[in-house]
């Protein structure tokens, strides 16, 4: 008799109590993943970060392979191969990471209920998150709805110990393995030139590198897109290659450690939003904007995903979403606002198209960004101040160039003068920088400031002011 894994967004051996309370019980473990066609053919479904998956899952199995254990694939509905994995091992209980999407819970109930009615107990732990996000709640026991105060109530809540990687993983024998598939076996294909690795060895790396050279400065720094100080860390997390807690524990005093740590919470707190407000993975969470006129606009999408708007900080992001399948947090605010904003196009489009190539498409953070940036979802901001100039946003975050010229090579000898409008470049400067408007490069497709007169209009007709 023994007990199961079922590894889900905890793709690591370090810090993993799910794994550490199945070895306790001081007999044979089965350390499980089960890939799910509803996931990998879904709406979210992503060949980018379904690459970065099996990578992390193979360097997963590596890992136990170390310990003398190793990973067991299976293929289908976790509800029935758990089930039969599970009563084929002698499995007594089934330990896993909660999960808060509406999906991940939807499954997980009928995992659990399957299990119960083999004989075999469902056991949930924490893991994904720094701190429970379900339980955590105002003085008036409801869920919180603005960052601010969830921040100071989430400083306070008392941190699970931090957990070392087992020595030993023990698993029975005779049981088939299965097999780890190549991404083409899935019917998905990889559409991104420069992905990260996945897996928890380039986590922990980069998570050395980020402490030894940026954290100190992240609070000053962390806008800077020419330079690019943030931790690339999100691809890590949201599949569980290093835990929330282990970067909690290596992050010291400064305002650059704190300024980082806020980020875990903000990661936290659109866990904990969607958790309590289910609804929000379709719809908007500000009721009055439910229903809101949206441009349906088929070209104007395809020039904002392909890089092509005429906006260099614009097409600079997107574009780095397409050769990364990352983006700088700066960027990915501009290019939402532009979106919503100044193209009037639903976020949920923008939600799918992110979704699709990000190596970090968690739906928590990415539904929760989105509705931010579209002034749509918890943030009490009037949404007059999400309607971000590019222009000015390049003068204050890319003051040099350096991010719009390392993505858009077009403009690369644009003088500087010109790089943040270059339509308005004479044509003589245009020849000599060899990048004409029209031709070598878009001219902008919506005026800046017609388009926010335009957007405001748009959002006061839905609020009904």
């Amino acid at each position: 008799m023994g007990a199961m894994v079922w590894f889900r967004r905890d793709l690591r051996v370090r810090d993993n109590p799910a794994l550490r309370e199945a070895l306790a019980e001081g007999r044979r473990v089965v350390p499980t993943f089960c890939l799910d066609d509803r996931l990998l053919r879904g709406r979210h479904a992503s060949g980018p970060r379904t690459q970065f998956l099996l990578e992390s899952l193979a360097e997963l199995d590596a890992a136990l392979r170390e310990r003398g254990g190793r990973l067991f694939m299976r293929w289908g509905r976790p509800e029935r191969e758990l089930v039969s994995l599970a009563r084929e091992a002698g499995c007594e209980r089934v330990h896993f990471a909660y999960d808060v999407s509406p999906f991940a819970r939807r499954r997980g109930e009928l995992v659990a209920r399957a299990l119960e009615r083999a004989g075999v107990e469902p056991v949930a732990h924490e893991g994904v998150n720094a701190v429970d996000v379900r339980a955590i709640e105002t003085k008036e026991g409801r869920p919180y709805a603005v960052f601010s105060p969830f921040h100071r109530n989430w400083l306070g809540v008392e941190r699970r110990p931090l957990l070392r990687a087992p020595r030993a993983v023990p698993v029975p024998d005779g049981l088939d393995p299965g097999r780890l598939p190549e991404l083409g076996d899935l019917g998905l294909r990889h559409e991104v030139a420069e992905p990260a690795p996945g897996g928890e060895r380039a986590a922990r790396a980069r998570l050395d590198a980020f402490l030894g050279d940026d954290v100190a400065d992240y609070a000053d720094n962390h806008d800077a897109l020419g330079a690019d100080r943030t931790s690339r860390l999100s691809p890590y997390l949201h599949l569980g290659c290093v835990s929330p807690r282990q970067i909690e524990e290596r992050l010291g005093p400064g305002a650059g450690p704190q300024a980082f740590r806020r980020q875990l919470c903000w990661r936290d707190f659109h866990h904990h939003v969607l958790f309590h407000n289910p609804g929000n993975a379709r719809s908007e969470y500000q009721r009055r904007y439910r229903g809101m006129r949206w441009s349906r606009s088929g070209w104007a999408f395809d020039a904002w995903a392909e890089g092509r708007t005429g906006y260099p900080l614009v097409d600079a992001g997107m574009r780095q979403l397409r050769r990364e399948g990352w983006m700088h947090n700066r960027a990915r605010m501009v290019v939402g606002s532009f979106l919503t904003k100044h193209l009037g196009i639903d976020w949920r489009r923008g939600e799918r198209h992110f979704m699709r190539l990000l190596l970090d498409g968690d739906e928590a953070n990415n539904n929760g960004n989105w509705q931010w940036i579209a002034s749509v979802g918890t943030d009490p901001a009037p949404y007059h101040r999400r309607i971000y100039n590019p222009k000015l946003q390049m003068e204050r975050f890319d003051p040099d160039g350096r991010y719009v010229r390392r993505y858009v090579p077009e403009l690369a000898s644009v003088p500087d003068e010109h790089l943040r409008e270059p339509w308005l470049m004479p044509p003589e400067v245009q020849a000599e920088a060899s990048c004409v408007i029209g031709r070598d490069y878009p001219e902008p497709i919506v005026d800046h400031r017609e388009a926010r007169e335009e957007a405001i209009a748009r959002y006061r007709e839905a609020a009904g002011r």
